[in-house]
């Protein structure tokens, strides 16, 4: 019988992409997609003859498990005059585990079916839920092989007896919900087939949006009749749900809004949702913000290039507030692209108003907005120490370099390349050491100004940034703001300067000889010899004390 070629493709596909599968070393390779074929066409006829099962769902497993079936027809001697017999004659004497069939052919990916296996069993007369139901969910439209997507996010689905299931589904179409669309529904929400009980609170706050949307704003009429389609729709409201927009509450804005979920692919919603998030304010109110203001969609948040001045001039600061900006946040100045905008925003401390302003009516701000002119926000020196760059030793890692500085609010000018000087590192490795420190606590303005007076402050491993906290604020009882005051704690050794140093001159307290309260930065920072002289001044015995019991062994640097 000859092999369509669709066949050929599929598992053309399979062998070259996928490790798992077994070695077909046996079969030669013209005809290896006969073998499969007639393998799966005799599996279909086992599991409907011999085990009983109905012959549509015995040849949706035959036919959805290829990695199961070549494992089979692995063990077996090839000839092409008689293999489908031999395959047969296999299966008489050696009865397979149905359920490592079944849930490869639903759509669990091989490698992942063990995990879903029942303990002890192999076939369905031995525990029939999960087969039942996955028959009943068929029967009512779903297709056979996106079963496995519900099966991985709510397994409990498949604990219940199918005519639960049904009736669950028939109760959803009561919503003036289609067959087609219902499924759509619950492969984008597949919690509402899990939820116990008589239908109410959340689930019924979710239909209660679906059917504002979908009935009453007939955004159903732009829907095509096919599950690929309403899942497609129904992926991206859930993106908005995901966002914490309230279920119950948001039907009619969306409705309003039905052509963002025709006209966009949900991974632009996403990554539109993404870069407002990263101002810093409330996922719900990102998701708020794209719904009333779907026109935002439209506009490009990423190749743009801003003057910030004339950007903050442009959404409403007055000349003196931005005379205070420049003072006191002199790193942003310049230029620098509109991808970076919201931590710009957040290095300026300002990433809450400007978001409100959004929110308040003034998205339309982000359409109108044009450099002034050509030069608008230009410094000379930092266009000179991009030259120097392009012409360096090692040009591609600088540049990483400064644009991570570009994408934590820092600006085209000189003081940013004064401090990319002082910074080692990649790229990603600066990223991870900043974030350490927002993680740690630390307000990302603040972050932003600590790395401009002291940029070594992200040159060490998260793990000693994380020790040097943890002993400021757990051990020394120092606010962690204390940091924002003397940034150059975090660049002294640990064992070897702050411990010593500090636990001294707590003991010399103690013990009564010292009565004057030294700061912290006074005891890390001085040199080891001025350190001495002090001690001596507290105490005549104090630098004795200090070298024998305290003074780390490996020597002190100044």
């Amino acid at each position: 019988m000859p092999v369509p070629k669709s066949l050929f493709t599929i598992l053309s596909h399979h062998f070259s992409t996928t490790t798992n599968l077994p070695s077909l070393s046996k079969i030669p390779s013209k005809y290896r997609a006969q073998a499969i074929q007639q393998a799966q066409k005799a599996l279909t006829e086992y599991l409907h003859t011999t085990r009983g099962l109905p012959f549509p769902y015995a040849e949706h497993i035959a036919r959805n498990s290829l990695f199961s079936v070549s494992n089979l027809i692995a063990k077996l001697d090839f000839s092409p005059s008689d293999f489908s017999k031999s395959f047969r004659r296999f299966l008489r004497y050696h009865p397979i585990d149905e359920f490592k069939f079944f849930f490869e052919s639903i759509g669990i990916s091989y490698g992942e079916v063990n995990g879903f296996l029942p303990a002890n069993k192999f076939f369905f007369s031995e525990d029939g839920t999960v087969f039942s139901a996955a028959c009943a969910l068929s029967a009512f439209g779903f297709p056979w092989n996106r079963l496995g997507k519900l099966c991985k996010e709510e397994f409990s689905i498949f604990s219940q007896s199918s005519e639960d299931l049904t009736a669950r589904l028939c109760r959803f179409k009561e919503y003036g919900l289609s067959n087609v669309s219902v499924i759509g529904i619950c492969l984008a929400f597949p919690h509402v087939l899990s939820w116990d009980g008589e239908l109410g609170g959340e689930i019924d706050a979710l239909f209660d949006d679906l059917k504002r949307v979908f009935i009453d704003f007939d955004l159903a009429t732009c829907v095509e009749e096919n599950v690929d389609a309403w899942y497609e729709v129904c992926r991206k409201i859930r993106v908005f749900y995901d966002l914490g927009c309230e279920k119950g509450t948001v039907g009619d804005l969306m409705g309003r809004s039905k052509y963002v979920f025709l006209e966009y692919p949900e991974e632009v919603l996403v990554q539109k949702a993404e870069y407002f998030c990263r101002f810093g304010v409330r996922k719900e109110d990102v998701g708020l913000l794209l719904l009333r203001s779907p026109e935002i969609m439209n506009l490009d948040m990423e190749t743009p290039v801003i003057s910030v001045l004339g950007f903050l001039k442009h959404f409403g600061l007055s000349t003196k507030e931005l005379e205070s900006i420049s003072r006191k946040y002199p790193y942003v100045l310049g230029r620098n692209k509109m991808a970076n905008l919201p931590h710009v925003m957040k290095a300026l401390n300002l990433h809450e108003w400007f978001f409100h302003k959004l929110k308040s009516g003034n998205h339309q701000l982000l359409a109108n907005y044009v450099l002034s002119d050509p030069d608008e926000g230009l410094d000379t020196e930092f266009r000179d120490g991009l030259e120097k760059i392009k012409s360096s030793r090692c040009p591609i890692h600088t540049m990483k370099k400064l644009n991570f500085l570009h994408g934590i609010g820092y600006g085209e000018n000189a003081l940013t390349m004064k401090v990319l000087d002082h910074l080692h590192g990649t790229s990603i490795k600066l990223q991870e050491r900043f974030d350490c420190l927002l993680h740690l606590g630390i307000e990302f303005s603040n972050l932003c100004m600590m790395v401009m007076s002291t940029p070594k402050v992200i040159n060490q491993k998260p793990e000693t940034i994380e020790q040097k906290v943890n002993f400021l604020c757990q051990e020394m009882g120092i606010s962690l703001q204390y940091l924002d005051v003397f940034p150059a704690f975090l660049c002294f050794d640990l064992e070897n300067r702050i411990k010593p140093r500090y636990r001294f001159h707590v003991w010399l307290t103690e013990k009564g000889f010292c009565t004057k309260a030294y700061s912290i930065a006074s005891i890390v920072a001085t040199s080891e010899k001025q350190f001495v002289v002090r001690l001596s001044g507290i105490h005549p015995d104090a630098p004795k004390k200090w070298s024998e019991h305290f003074s780390p062994k490996k020597p002190l640097g100044s």
